[in-house]
């Protein structure tokens, strides 16, 4: 599926189950809590904090895609073509960025 065809089905989705959008505030907020959720998954499981017995089951799949179903909600309620935005910045970082990260020694 396509970003464009994501952002029709949350469209569709939250016309057929939600009441509405939340207001663009709202759903600011919620994303910081998704992304604060899709953290601690990463710092407990691959950062150097150790994972509680809680946190062992939560699946980084379901939270990232918590994370894009917010974000395709704040793109559709904005008027934002993300998959537009999204081939433009590619276009961008790639004209940009060709030979950059091959010529960082950091990343050797």
């Amino acid at each position: 599926m396509d970003i464009q065809n994501a952002q029709k089905v949350v469209d569709n989705w939250i016309k057929t189950h939600g009441v509405r959008y939340f207001n663009e505030l709202t759903n600011m907020a919620q994303l910081t809590e998704e992304v604060g959720e899709v953290a601690r998954i990463i710092a407990r499981r691959y950062g150097e904090q150790s994972e509680k017995d809680s946190d062992k089951n939560k699946d980084l799949g379901e939270e990232l895609a918590d994370v894009l179903f917010v974000l395709l909600c704040l793109a559709n309620q904005t008027g934002t073509d993300l998959q537009a935005a999204f081939d433009q910045k590619i276009d961008l970082k790639t004209k940009r960025d060709h030979d950059r990260h091959h010529q960082n020694k950091k990343l050797k």
